[in-house]
C-alpha cells in the first residue's frame, strides 16, 4: 500500500509541475507584455537625449549613441532654467502633498468610522474628474485674488489632485483596521482624538506612505495647472518641457533630455521605496 501511495504521489507531482511551469511562463509573459512598452519608450527617449541632432534625424534610426553626448542636458539647463523649475516642482508638490496629508488623514478616518459611503463616492468622483474641469473656476478666483502666476496658486490648485487621492486611499485603509483597538483605548479614558492620534494613525502608517507617494507623483506630473496658472519663473518641470519646443524646429535631443529630467526623480523615488509601496498596498492601503 505504501508503494502504491508513493507512486500516486509522484504521478500527481509530475502532473502538477507542468501546470506550475505554465503558470510561471504565463505570469512572466504578462509582465513582459505590460512593462515592455514603457521600458522601450523610456530607453528610446534616453537614446534621443544622448545623441546630437544629426544622429537623431538619420534613417534608419540609431538606437545606441556612438559616442554619447551630454550636450542636450547642458543646453536644457542653460537655456531653460531647469534648475529653477526643478525647485518649483519640489516646493509645489511637497507643499500640496503635506497639506493633503493634514486634510486627508482625518477626513479618511472620519468617513471610514462613520461608514459614509455616499461621501466616499463623491470623493471618488472628485478624483476621477479631469483637472481641466477645475481650471477655469480656479483661474477666475486666482485672478480676483491676485494670485495668478504664483507658487501659492499652484499649490492650491494641486490640492484638487492630492486631497482626493489621500482621502480615498486612507478610507479603504482605515476601514481595514479593527475598531476594537480604538474602543479599548476609549474605555481606558482616551478621547476620540487621542485614539485617532496614538492608535489609528500609527497602525495606518503603511497606508499613509502609499497615499503620500501617489499624491506626490500625481502632483509632480501635472502639466495643465502649471502651464496656465504659472509664469516663466513659477512653472514646474512638466510645463518647462513645453519651453523646449520652438517654432523654428523640433529639436528631439533637448526635448528628450527635458523629459528625462522630469521622469528620473519620480522613477528613482519609486524604485527606492518600492518595498513600502508594496507593503502598504498588500496591507490594505487600497481597498477594492
Amino acid at each position: 500500500m505504501d508503494g502504491v501511495t508513493l507512486r500516486d504521489a509522484n504521478v500527481s507531482r509530475q502532473r502538477a509541475n507542468p501546470r506550475k511551469l505554465l503558470r510561471k511562463v504565463g505570469f512572466w509573459a504578462s509582465v513582459v507584455v505590460i512593462v515592455s512598452p514603457a521600458v522601450l519608450v523610456f530607453l528610446w527617449m534616453l537614446s534621443l537625449s544622448l545623441k546630437n541632432e544629426l544622429d537623431n534625424s538619420t534613417y534608419p534610426p540609431v538606437f545606441i549613441p556612438s559616442p554619447p553626448t551630454l550636450a542636450n542636458y547642458v543646453q536644457v539647463f542653460a537655456d531653460n532654467s531647469m534648475g529653477l523649475y526643478f525647485l518649483n516642482s519640489l516646493i509645489v508638490s511637497g507643499a500640496a502633498t503635506l497639506i493633503a496629508l493634514l486634510v486627508g488623514i482625518p477626513a479618511g478616518y472620519g468617513i471610514a468610522r462613520l461608514s459614509a459611503h455616499k461621501t466616499t463616492v463623491l470623493i471618488l468622483i472628485a478624483r476621477m474628474t479631469p483637472a481641466l474641469s477645475y481650471l477655469i473656476p480656479l483661474f477666475a478666483v486666482f485672478q480676483f485674488l491676485g494670485l495668478n502666476n504664483t507658487r501659492t496658486a499652484l499649490v492650491i490648485s494641486h490640492l484638487v489632485i492630492t486631497v482626493p487621492i489621500v482621502t480615498y486611499v486612507l478610507i479603504g485603509y482605515f476601514e481595514s483596521l479593527p475598531r476594537e483597538l480604538e474602543e479599548a483605548a476609549q474605555i481606558d479614558g482616551a478621547s476620540v482624538w487621542t485614539a485617532f492620534r496614538y492608535v489609528a494613525v500609527p497602525l495606518a502608517r503603511p497606508g499613509i506612505t502609499v497615499a503620500c507617494i501617489l499624491a506626490f507623483i500625481f502632483s509632480w506630473n501635472n502639466f495643465v495647472f502649471a502651464a496656465v496658472l504659472g509664469s516663466r519663473t513659477t512653472r514646474t518641470l512638466p510645463a518647462a518641457v513645453y519651453n523646449v519646443l520652438t517654432f523654428e524646429q523640433l529639436a528631439w535631443g533637448p526635448l528628450a533630455a527635458a523629459a528625462i529630467v522630469v521622469t528620473v526623480p519620480v522613477l528613482l523615488l519609486t524604485i527606492f521605496i518600492q518595498k513600502e509601496i508594496v507593503a502598504g498596498l498588500t496591507a490594505g492601503g487600497v481597498k477594492a
